[in-house]
């Protein structure tokens, strides 16, 4: 088995063999040595590896691969050549099959003290399905550099394609990448990010100083030629100002979701239609049932609700979004469903309470939904369905929700994120009876 050389500049430690017994969430090898533990990236249960120490604790150690001695049978080459700097797979290394093996082993350690019950899989294709990214650009030595943030670093890892994208974001990406690091934008522009939804694919430029109307006027030209919207992002906005016409849109079998293209969406569009129907499966709203969708964005969960139930509310904390969620809800008409903007980890100034709220759907961002627990317990719903980014805040607000009257009654893994250490789950808790 060839060598895997460590990028770092320094080692703390001489050569060491280490018996990889575990993996980490993210995907470090996880060994013991005279009863102390060791991470070490790139290492894979069942391994025998040598690494060197570069970095040591009071309670672990971290360490750097330098050869696998014993490889594990379900090692693979990594499909993508930038796969050992860049820092946005983790898992490429590992077989499909481990990688959902792994994550689930996890999830279940993490939510070990409320759940009791097999984790479902929702998965779909493992590359290909990224329909947003943002890419770094940096000049450096007069030489320019377009790609991702290396590993553990914020040097930019310059890449000549990347293969969790949608094929047409490649595409994109290539073009991009030739002619960008030949042109005098390069100096003017601090990220770019690329989109591709129902309305087609586009390119925001997130410019640091003004740029030229010939400059614009060129680049203007390169979309054309590809078919795609070029967005400006200036100086001193903090987005993109945009006329009604030129917001994005997304489909959700026949409902039609309009937002800007900074807003938030989720980035795996074939997932997301899954993921909804799932949601809707599990919480079964109808005719009798009064939904609140917490952190609701521009409605991608509130829509499909209230074609099923008696009403939905959704609740967002930016302005812009709840009135992009409005437009929705009219286009779509949509008559059984309100928006409101509200602050949710402030105390809740509104009597959420006195809304006659049956269930209640949360999609909160990575810090949880914890500040307004106490909140959903005054509420009472019947049942709740958790969307989480992040089963460490997760594992945390169910815990509290268990203390206080529920209990878990589904839970599942959605591979949002192929090749990469991120998890995706959905948790369904329902009131105890007395």
């Amino acid at each position: 088995m060839p060598s895997r050389r460590s990028s770092a500049k320094t080692n703390l430690g001489p050569l060491q063999q280490f018996e990889v017994e575990g993996l980490t969430h993210e995907a470090k090898g996880v060994a013991r040595k005279q009863g102390k533990v060791t991470f070490i990236g790139g290492a894979l249960p069942g391994e025998t590896v040598e690494a060197r120490v570069s970095k040591a604790g009071r309670n672990f150690d971290e360490a750097n691969l330098v050869n696998i001695v014993s490889p594990s049978p379900y090692r693979m080459t990594p499909t993508c050549q930038h796969f050992t700097a860049c820092g946005g797979c983790s898992f490429q290394h590992l077989t499909q099959d481990q990688q959902l093996l792994a994550k689930t082993d996890w999830l279940q350690r993490q939510l070990r003290k409320v759940n009791e019950h097999p984790i479902e899989l929702l998965t779909d294709q493992a590359f290909g399905y990224r329909r947003r990214a943002r890419l770094a650009l940096q000049v450096k030595s007069g030489k320019a550099l377009l790609g991702f943030r290396q590993k553990s670093s914020k040097d930019i890892v310059e890449i000549s394609n990347c293969l969790v994208l949608t094929e047409r974001l490649q595409d994109i990406y290539k073009s991009l990448k030739n002619t960008i690091l030949e042109d005098d934008i390069a100096t003017a522009v601090g990220h770019i990010e690329l989109l591709e939804d129902t309305r087609g694919a586009s390119v925001l430029f997130r410019l640091t100083r003004p740029v030229t109307e010939t400059t614009q006027a060129r680049w203007c030209n390169w979309a054309e030629t590809l078919g795609i919207e070029l967005y400006w992002q200036a100086p001193e906005e903090s987005r993109v100002t945009l006329v009604q016409e030129r917001m994005r849109h997304y489909d959700l079998g026949k409902q039609t979701l309009t937002y800007h293209p900074q807003d938030f969406i989720q980035v795996n569009a074939r997932m997301n239609e899954k993921m909804i129907h799932q949601a809707i499966s599990w919480l079964q709203p109808n005719e009798d049932d009064v939904v609140l969708d917490l952190f609701c964005g521009v409605g991608n969960f509130s829509l499909p609700m209230a074609l099923h139930a008696k009403k939905v509310i959704g609740v967002e904390v930016q302005p812009s979004m709840v009135a992009a969620a409005q437009a929705n809800a009219l286009c779509n008409d949509l008559e059984n469903i309100e928006f409101i903007a509200a602050d949710l980890s402030q105390p809740a100034k509104r009597q959420f309470s006195k809304l006659g709220v049956t269930k209640v759907l949360l999609d909160p961002p990575r810090a949880g939904a914890f500040e307004f627990l106490d909140n959903l317990i005054k509420i009472s719903p019947k049942q709740i369905l958790y969307v989480s980014c992040n089963a460490s805040t997760l594992a945390r607000d169910a815990e509290y929700l268990v203390a206080h009257g529920y209990q878990v009654v589904k839970i599942g893994l959605m591979e949002m994120f192929p090749q990469t250490s991120h998890i995706e789950t959905m948790m369904l808790l329902q009131k105890r009876s007395k």
